[in-house]
């Protein structure tokens, strides 16, 4: 062995010299290992589990990765309780939108439509969601986005006004989805929206004006121009526009805006339709069948309510979501494989904590949520301030133990 082999010293499991490695270890008996054996060997003992790998994402370029409408739903169950008509609805869009993007990439003399349907254009179809605060409208969609595996963003109408006026410029809703998606353009252009707070833009007959509608009609003319399709022209740095600044250019044809409000006062407008003024049975009638009604809306009666026809009709999709039953609220906190109560637990178990919850005060919080009309929504910082004692205290608890969260204990610290 020549004097240039000692000085060159090589991994003694895989022969690579330590120039060809990150690091190199050395042993007695000149016996070294390199940092890819040692990585080797400490996942073939079960050291070091493998990385899982990650799930395809959605594919543009392969039709058969388009979920069905039972895939979707199933899904949906697994992450958001109760609604089943409304998620019923939404799969069906959902799916019907990816599988017109996807048979747009077909060449039409590839495809094996009769000729008569060729030239057919599938028009999108943009969902409205309506339901009370806190009963799921938000995580409907983001959960949706997630399992497409598509860009997503969320934007608050109530802070978009039109060009020219203080506040927020409509096209800067797609920032965020451009951001959301690296800065790709066309991966943007696949991707999902969800406005919320929609019914806040509805223009009021009985405030008319001499003036231009800033927050009303003006913002539902030039939502509409994006949600139906446009080449939308977005400044990179967002805020407001001007002559010599440059864009970011898009087309908003192919993404899927999800719009979702409470429409407070809307049941009074279908009931009114039904003829809920009248006496007697029929009056009971309307009450007792309020959930059918609400699946049955019309255009006449969002128009009424103040969304203008042009905006009604490029909402075509509408899936109502009733307001969380205690029952419901229940199977929230605990069921979905992210629930509440099943996070809280994890955050314990880092520490060496088990935490246990009584069905007493299980149902005492779905009571309270329902009594302050916050839905799913506020079932959070209820268990934030349940916890905080005891979240503040368990880093530093020295040996493993279990807590137990009573209907009593809670209802001292709710009402401390």
């Amino acid at each position: 062995m020549s004097k240039n082999d000692k000085k060159e010293p090589k991994c003694s499991f895989c022969g690579h010299p330590a120039y060809m490695t990150e690091q190199l270890l050395s042993g007695p008996d000149d016996v070294h290992i390199c940092n890819k054996c040692v990585e080797a060997c400490a996942e073939m003992v079960g050291l070091v589990k493998p990385e899982p790998e990650k799930e395809k994402g959605f594919s543009l370029e392969n039709l058969e990765t388009v979920p069905s409408p039972r895939q979707i739903m199933d899904h949906l169950d697994r992450y958001v309780i109760g609604h089943s008509y409304a998620k019923r609805v939404l799969s069906v869009a959902v799916h019907n939108h990816y599988k017109r993007l996807k048979h747009s990439l077909i060449d039409p003399k590839d495809n094996n439509l009769p000729e008569s349907l060729k030239d057919v254009e599938i028009e999108k179809s943009n969902i409205l969601l309506m339901g009370p605060t806190g009963s799921g409208k938000t995580l409907l969609a983001k959960t949706l986005a997630k399992m497409l595996d598509v860009p997503f963003a969320i934007a608050d109408a109530t802070t978009l006004t039109e060009a020219g006026y203080v506040g927020e410029d409509v096209e800067n809703i797609l920032l965020n989805l451009i951001r959301n998606a690296d800065m790709d353009i066309e991966k943007a252009e696949h991707g999902i929206i969800y406005v919320d707070e929609i019914d806040k833009i509805g223009k009021r007959t009985g405030n008319v004006s001499i003036t231009r509608d800033v927050s009303g009609e003006g913002v539902q003319q030039a939502l509409l121009k994006i949600i139906e399709g446009t080449i939308a022209r977005v400044p990179p740095a967002g805020g407001r526009k001007h002559p010599e600044q440059k864009y970011i250019e898009i087309n908003t044809g192919n993404i899927l805006f999800i719009c979702g409000g409470a429409f407070v006062g809307l049941q009074d407008i279908i009931h009114k339709r039904h003829g809920a003024g009248s006496l007697g049975f029929a009056q009971e009638y309307n009450k007792a069948n309020e959930e059918e009604q609400t699946n049955e809306i019309e255009t006449e009666d969002l128009i009424q309510f103040g969304l203008i026809p042009e905006f009604v009709g490029r909402l075509p999709v509408i899936a109502s979501l009733k307001e969380l039953s205690k029952e419901e609220l229940l199977e929230i906190i605990t069921k979905p494989n992210n629930s509440i109560v099943k996070q809280f637990k994890k955050l314990m178990a880092i520490d060496g904590i088990q935490l246990t919850f009584d069905k007493a005060a299980l149902n005492e919080i779905a009571e309270i949520a329902i009594a302050k009309k916050t839905g799913a929504r506020g079932l959070r910082s209820i268990f934030e301030k349940i916890m905080l004692n005891i979240m503040f205290d368990s880093p530093e608890s020295k040996n493993p133990e279990t807590i137990r969260i009573t209907k009593k204990y809670m209802k001292e610290i709710l009402e401390a």
